[in-house]
């Protein structure tokens, strides 16, 4: 659900920007009180993993459609939605400036619409209301699959917001709603499915890691510390680099939509600030498309995520240590 630059008016996105900086900053000042210092390795661990599986995407038969995990729902469901919500940015940063995966000029958006939803409501008004008295399988799974088909749908919604308010004029609000909204159901009953599979994992390995745990599920799970961390590092690297050779190659819900509203997924945008923010990612992106420039080797694909995994880890534990965050001695209020 990555937004082009074509789809956002220079006045939506410096507005949206305004608003996910926002909402960036307040999660830096959060996340500096928080004392537990593991969360360092699983916002780098996470955030690696979540890039890895939005290289995936999955068939939603029947349509011609498919859609990838977005990840908020999962990540502030082990980091809480501060933590959370800054991993996100992290993976859209990297997916923007290192792959052109979502428009530099609509950057601002996609944090919103992709990170803020899932990450924020969530986790404040899904997850934890659920998890207060206790968590268990069927719970995880009951706010996996209802947290990511409510914050997908509000995040689909907030595209078509953002499109009409950019004077889009192919693509009429009520006709490109009518069709966003019910593929991203399936995309967010998919994705719901995804994240139960793995918090389901880490209730079993770590159920301490689980934000909202309590004093008596925090006790010793099948796996220690270090081995569950592993077992995700590894599974990102594999996922990335490997079966995300195996991703559908059928449009996105995103793409899907606006190709049967506008009959095509090349919509163009002129002026100075689109050319300057093309040129920005142009020059940034080495793996244009998860690929080598000019090539579509499977190695470019393998390699791309690889990296990217890498690269996502190093930015989100060098944000821990530049801002701060988990320190020990720092008090919590």
């Amino acid at each position: 659900m990555h937004m082009a630059d074509a789809l956002v008016a220079p006045a939506v996105a410096g507005t949206m920007y305004v608003c996910s900086t926002a909402a960036a900053a307040y999660s830096v000042k959060k996340a500096r009180l928080d004392a537990d210092p593991k969360k360092v390795p699983v916002m780098g661990v996470m955030g690696a993993f979540v890039f890895a599986t939005q290289m995936i995407n999955f068939t939603i038969p029947g349509t011609g459609s498919s859609g990838h995990l977005c990840g908020g729902m999962l990540l502030s469901a082990l980091l809480g939605p501060y933590a959370g919500f800054l991993t996100m940015i992290g993976v859209l940063l990297i997916q923007c400036l290192l792959f052109a995966d979502g428009g530099l000029l609509a950057l601002g958006c996609n944090v919103w619409n992709m990170a803020f939803y899932g990450c924020f409501l969530g986790s404040l008004l899904i997850w934890k209301p659920m998890m207060k008295q206790g968590m268990s399988k069927v719970k995880i799974v009951a706010a996996s699959i209802l947290g990511c088909v409510l914050t997908l749908q509000l995040g689909a919604f907030s595209v078509t917001l953002e499109t009409l308010a950019s004077g889009i004029t192919e693509l009429p609000f009520a006709v490109f709603a009518g069709t966003m909204q019910p593929i991203h159901i399936a995309i967010g009953f998919v994705e719901g499915l995804i994240t139960a599979a793995v918090l389901v994992f880490v209730y079993e390995s770590r159920p301490e890691l689980l934000f909202c745990s309590t004093d008596a599920e925090k006790k010793e799970g099948r796996f220690s510390f270090q081995h569950t961390m592993a077992i995700l590092a590894v599974s990102a690297m594999l996922i990335g680099g490997l079966l995300s050779l195996a991703a559908s190659s059928n449009p996105d819900g995103l793409e899907w939509s606006i190709e049967k509203v506008a009959g095509s997924t090349e919509l163009e945008a002129e002026g100075g600030v689109y050319e300057a923010a093309d040129s920005i990612q142009e020059t940034t992106s080495l793996l244009p498309d998860y690929a080598w420039r000019g090539s579509e080797s499977a190695s470019g694909t393998v390699f791309s995520g690889i990296a990217g995994g890498i690269a996502v880890t190093a930015v989100c534990v060098g944000a821990c240590y530049l801002f701060k965050f988990f320190r020990k001695d720092r008090k919590t209020t």
